[in-house]
């Protein structure tokens, strides 16, 4: 079976924890990724000047940020499709973590 490969092909921050990206298959995305900035890796990039570090790993041919975070280019190509379950599951380290410190 063939699947399509997805890779950014530029990107630009429109907007606080806001990014338009367009696809090597001309495509375009605007993505807020506000709703899951949580857990260990994405959660310090709610500090908007980590957030707007992002870069374009031409070798992944994904958004990176100096943190380590970055996300499958397929998932930023189908963002509208799966942003509702990562949105989930940022809740989920959210909690997670309050729980954590409650008991630390």
């Amino acid at each position: 079976m063939n699947h399509p490969m997805h890779r950014v092909h530029r990107f630009e921050i429109v907007g606080p924890y806001t990014v338009a990206v367009e696809f090597n298959d001309g495509t375009e995305q605007r993505i807020n990724f506000r709703s899951v900035l949580e857990g260990a890796l994405f959660g310090p990039l709610q500090d908007l000047s980590l957030f707007n570090a992002v870069t374009l790993d031409p070798e992944a041919g994904t958004l990176a940020w100096p943190n380590g975070a970055d996300f499958d280019p397929a998932t930023l190509h189908d963002w509208p499709a799966v942003s509702s379950e990562l949105a989930a599951r940022a809740r989920v380290w959210a909690a997670e973590a309050k729980t954590a410190a409650q008991a630390g």
